[in-house]
């Protein structure tokens, strides 16, 4: 008898590169790695075995995009005029936002928003936080957050000059200083972050391509999410926004793009050149009324996206279906885009954005053992290893998470938070998000 835990007699969608299914498979985990995976063995035993019969076993989900203190606004009605466009939507609600922000609102929406992705199945998040009165001590309180429920976390402080160039060195400082002071962590990583190209001018922004290169930490910026930043770009140098960000040198393999909705062949031809990826959030460009990002143009050139939920929305199987929906809509071809591209994005891809794609988004032995149960006993039609993708997409969602193992370690069992408790997460949240509201 062994110390390793066996998860065994489930559906087993590993996400590899091979698109590998074990109708009835198995996985071995010892000290927080898969050391194999495989069809069911009668005689395996170990110390702690799971059954997972009627259940489907897939590979952590990663949210390649966020902002975690999105889900403090949840709910909120705010006396405002209401937008129209994509730049006062920011001018009225997000940098309204931003500057009430505390460093405990900081903690809370980390604490509230990592369980949240933990209970629907995502295990890895990469957040940029954008507190302009709340910048010191901010990225190690979100950091504080996530490490409670036991979510891995890519954490930054997005830059921007819109109130005066101080605001984005300190911004700088602080990403550079909690970088540094993460030595062995298991779970929380760092990056550098831009706000958008129409915040910042180009001297901050070559600064921190210097420091990410240092530091050999991602990049990551908003890039042409509505018209304002293309517009912008244009008019202040006669430059598309990814033409801009290739002359000063933000655009490579470890650069991650968010959202690129307002981008045209020769951008795309760009990315896909640079090696950049791209971070898509269907789900916000739809609530923001921006547009719809050219993904399958994206995916034809090679380019590696991932998929993000922008701080709305924190369950990926919704951000997966509309992803799916989206760009058919879009392009009046059902054929647009498969399951299996959207799957990929949400997992192998994800951890791709990041170059992490051999230590998590699939199944796979040698990699970190971040695994997620999904209950399948009330799918209304067979699950078979060739019906399961169709049914990631089209029957699954974050209520079917049953459990869910970060590093090997347990973080949700029976739907439950199991480091904390969900009682104490959602006291939390409520108390720092009435006291946000009151501020505004």
């Amino acid at each position: 008898m062994s110390d390793e835990l066996l998860i065994e007699n489930g559906l087993v969608v590993t996400g590899d590169e091979r698109e590998t299914i074990y109708e009835r498979g198995q996985i071995r985990v010892s000290d927080g790695v898969i050391t194999s995976i495989g069809p069911d063995d009668k005689y395996a035993s170990a110390e702690q075995t799971i059954d997972a019969s009627g259940c489907v076993i897939i590979p952590g989900l990663i949210t390649a995009h966020t902002h975690l203190y999105g889900i403090l606004l949840r709910g909120a009605s705010l006396n405002i005029e209401p937008p129209t466009d994509f730049a006062q939507v920011l001018q009225r609600v997000w940098w309204p936002v931003d500057e009430a922000l505390t460093v405990e609102n900081a903690y809370a929406s980390a604490l509230s928003a990592s369980a949240d992705m933990l209970r629907n199945g995502s295990t890895l998040y990469a957040d940029t936080y954008s507190g302009p009165n709340s910048i010191d001590g901010s990225l190690e309180a979100i950091a504080r957050g996530t490490r409670e429920v036991g979510m891995r976390g890519i954490v930054a402080f997005e830059m921007t000059e819109r109130h005066n160039p101080e605001e984005a060195k300190r911004g700088l400082r602080e990403g550079i200083q909690f970088i540094k002071s993460l030595k062995q962590d298991t779970l929380i990583s760092g990056m550098m972050s831009i706000h958008a190209s129409f915040t910042v001018g180009d001297e901050i922004v070559t600064k921190t391509v210097k420091e990410a290169e240092k530091l050999d930490v991602p990049i990551t910026v908003h890039t042409s999410e509505g018209l304002v930043d293309l517009y912008h770009n244009l008019e202040n140098s006669g430059e598309r926004t990814v033409e801009r960000l290739d002359r000063l040198g933000v655009l490579g393999p470890k650069t991650v793009l968010a959202h690129c909705v307002h981008v045209n062949d020769h951008e795309m031809d760009l990315i896909a050149k640079s090696g950049s990826c791209v971070a898509h959030n269907p789900m916000s460009n739809m609530l923001n009324a921006v547009g719809v990002s050219p993904v399958p143009s994206m995916l034809n050139r090679g380019i590696c996206v991932g998929l993000g939920n922008d701080g709305w929305i924190y369950d990926p199987f919704e951000n997966m279906r509309c992803a799916l929906t989206i760009h058919r809509l879009a392009s009046g071809n059902p054929s647009a885009i498969g399951p299996e591209q959207i799957f990929r994005m949400a997992t192998l891809d994800g951890a791709r954005c990041y170059n992490l794609e051999d230590q998590v988004g699939s199944l796979e032995k040698g990699k970190k053992a971040d695994i997620v149960i999904l209950d399948g006993k009330n799918i209304p039609t067979p699950l078979t290893k060739e019906s399961v993708i169709g049914h990631l997409l089209n029957s699954f969602s974050g209520a079917n998470v049953r459990d869910v193992f970060v590093g090997g370690v347990k973080v949700v069992e029976d739907h439950r938070l199991k480091l904390t408790s969900d009682e104490n997460v959602a006291e939390i949240s409520k108390k720092s998000a009435q006291n946000l509201w009151d501020r505004l």
